[in-house]
């Protein structure tokens, strides 16, 4: 795993970028960063600063809407944000929270290289937490995780600070306890609460039953984990455990707790044509698929997208 704990100059995503950056491609643009004269052309037609084209092209790469040289838009981006000859886009502005949650997945389903949100969801055992805790346990298990070749303590903190921004939403200061400051709600990722700022460097973020995760986006993110798990194996069986706490499993993207876990696996059983079956019983908790199932996780977020269930 290598690090990447810098490329967003800080900032955190917003509405509207990653559009903005399938639209830029399709119409021949490249995000590339080695390329000077791209970078210029993308600051006129994005009509935004070069630390905010960076910050555009860190987010598209970093949700894999994007490939990592800058100049195409993955098969995900094409889905979401772009669509094709054969379909439409099915949320090119993230109206959908669904679409949200199935971002955090992207963003965090990524074992190639480490940022600290993808080191929160995947390795932290942490549920409340100082700032400057999570920097420093993320600063040790960097260094295990990446061989030792990690960024210095100055940068993981603003990678820290990107991420705690990208996820909270902000109290305004000096004002009602519930008093929300709007500045905040930039970035999609605050409207998942999975992290709660409660001040003076304090936050938390629960295990938690999650009843406003789609199950559509759990069966999605079950399988892909699944593929992942039995890659070597082409077994057809995952222990609850595994499901629960090993990294990259849906329990801990979408920081679920062990009775969300069971609800969410009993959801998705009963779920139309899941060919999911999950056993809890005699001390046996496992899941099991069909692995014609994993060729094509995809055909239920589709489910998602007919008759448009909009939040708001």
């Amino acid at each position: 795993m290598k690090a990447k704990f810098t490329g967003h100059d800080t900032f955190p995503l917003r509405y509207g970028w990653l559009y903005k950056a399938v639209n830029y491609l399709k119409n021949n643009g490249n995000l590339s960063s080695s390329i000077e004269s791209s970078v210029q052309n993308a600051i006129v037609e994005l009509g935004v600063g070069k630390n905010m084209v960076s910050a555009i092209r860190y987010w598209a790469e970093c949700s894999g809407i994007m490939t990592s040289d800058g100049q195409e838009v993955t098969a995900d981006g094409t889905y979401l944000l772009l669509g094709n000859d054969k379909s439409d886009a099915k949320d090119p502005y993230l109206q959908n929270i669904e679409s949200v949650w199935l971002l955090h997945f992207w963003l965090n389903f990524n074992h190639d290289a480490l940022t600290s949100y993808r080191y929160f969801f995947n390795f932290s055992n942490v549920q409340h937490f100082q700032k400057t805790q999570l920097t420093d346990e993320c600063i040790d298990r960097a260094a295990i995780l990446c061989d030792g070749s990690v960024a210095n303590e100055k940068t993981i903190k603003k990678d820290v600070d990107c991420f705690l921004n990208s996820y909270c939403v902000k109290h305004k200061k000096g004002r009602a306890k519930d008093s929300i400051n709007e500045d905040n709600f930039s970035s999609p990722l605050s409207e998942l609460n999975l992290v709660q700022d409660t001040g003076a460097g304090y936050f938390v973020s629960d295990l938690a039953e999650r009843p406003d995760l789609p199950v559509e986006v759990f069966i999605y993110a079950l399988l892909r984990f699944a593929d992942k798990e039995t890659a070597d194996s082409q077994g057809t069986t995952i222990a609850f455990d595994s499901l629960l706490t090993s990294p990259y499993s849906p329990g801990r993207i979408f920081r679920l707790s062990e009775s969300g876990l069971g609800q969410k696996l009993d959801e998705a059983q009963a779920y139309k044509n899941s060919t999911i079956t999950w056993v809890d019983s005699d001390g046996l908790r496992q899941l099991s698929f069909e692995r014609t199932a994993l060729k094509n996780p995809t055909k239920f977020l589709n489910k998602i997208y007919t008759g448009a269930r909009k939040h708001g």
